[in-house]
């Protein structure tokens, strides 16, 4: 099955590669052993996502569930933390031996582990589902039994909160809320079917962002990587002008002791912009806000190298471009999400050289 699942491809990206962006943007990195092994199983997006929710679920319940305090009200013979009295006089359960309380119990029913049942429902209703996943899911819901079942909704994804306790969850919080804002649900509400998510640019793009900085920030050693708000080199001339001033904040941000990097991550279905009758051309916006990020970097590290790049999936167009601009080096590049994977690895850690290797990142041809 592997091999004939290995052709099937979105948006010109086979699905073993979105298997490694979606790890690397949600942070759950996966180990050097695992490359290219396994990963052409699940032949579209919906059993992508069952597959990473099965990988994660696992390692939950192997660690044990996240347990949270939950607030009960019960009747008690024996009395157990506050006494409701109102509640004791008004129905007058002393008459029956018992009195009203309220108290905490440490429970696995609490908001994370019900939006991960939830989202194992949902996922088990997708019509395409492979029958080893759906089999797999309703061995998991079981396991979830004493978890409630909830409804989910956008201000339910709100709610969370990962802390130092609960970082373990990070990951399968990321998956769930993306399935849930893929799922369509079909008439009736039994079955559900999903969206082509590569065709939201606007969702896609904060995944490729956050893939490229966590590729980043665990695959070189070289250089910190993280964002980084900028202030505005601006003196408001009114009291309130300052807090009308919008937030600079770079996609990515990589520095050395003697070089610093912004990087721009673009998710774009067409890479470059042309008008009728005119040649295709780096969109304008795109080199705007790279030359407003690198002028305040130079600002705030005088004593610095400061270089830029733009960072976009190829798409119809493999671009390798250097230029200096304004006495910085800025690098426009595609990353062909079509080679195998260990040619975009290899590639994504050439754009840090000087003088990369053009040929590793543009070829025009994928191989799978």
């Amino acid at each position: 099955m592997g091999k004939q699942l290995a052709e099937r491809r979105i948006m010109s990206i086979p699905i073993r590669n979105l298997y490694y962006i979606f790890c690397y943007a949600w942070a759950h990195f996966p180990g050097g052993e695992a490359l290219e092994v396994g990963d052409d199983e699940a032949p579209d997006l919906q059993n992508l996502f069952a597959k990473l929710l099965i990988e994660g679920l696992h390692k939950i319940i192997r660690r044990g569930l996240a347990r949270g305090y939950v607030e009960l009200n019960e009747d008690l013979r024996t009395p157990r933390g506050r006494i409701l009295l109102n509640e004791v006089i008004k129905r007058q359960t002393l008459l029956r031996g018992q009195a009203a309380c309220r108290y905490d119990e440490l429970q696995t029913d609490i908001l994370h582990n019900q939006i991960v049942k939830a989202t194992v429902r949902l996922l088990e209703r997708s019509e395409t589902l492979l029958s080893e996943y759906r089999h797999e899911l309703g061995i998991l819901a079981r396991q979830l039994e004493a978890v409630s079942d909830i409804r989910l909704s956008p201000g339910v994804f709100r709610r969370v909160q990962i802390s130092r306790h609960n970082r373990t969850y990070s990951m399968l919080m990321k998956l769930c809320e993306f399935v849930f804002q893929s799922a369509l649900p079909e008439d009736g509400g039994t079955n559900a079917r999903f969206a082509d998510v590569l065709e939201d640019e606007i969702r896609m793009s904060a995944v490729f962002e956050d893939f490229l900085r966590n590729f980043y920030a665990h695959e070189q050693r070289e250089y910190s990587v993280k964002r980084n708000n900028f202030l505005w080199d601006a003196v408001s001339l009114t009291e309130t002008g300052s807090a009308l001033l919008p937030i600079m904040q770079t996609d990515i941000m990589l520095r050395s002791e003697v070089r610093t990097i912004v990087a721009d991550a673009k998710f774009y279905k067409e890479t470059l912009r042309g008008h009728q009758n005119s040649s295709p051309k780096i969109r304008s916006n795109h080199l705007y806000q790279l030359f407003t990020y690198l002028h305040h970097a130079r600002i705030k590290e005088p004593k610095k190298i400061i270089g830029g790049m733009l960072i976009y999936p190829s798409a119809g167009y493999h671009v390798q471009e250097d230029y200096e601009i304004s006495g910085s080096h800025v690098r426009i590049a595609t990353i062909n999400l079509d080679l195998r994977w260990r040619e975009i690895h290899a590639g994504l850690l050439d754009l840090l050289q000087k003088n990369p290797s053009p040929a590793k990142m543009v070829a025009t041809e994928g191989r799978s």
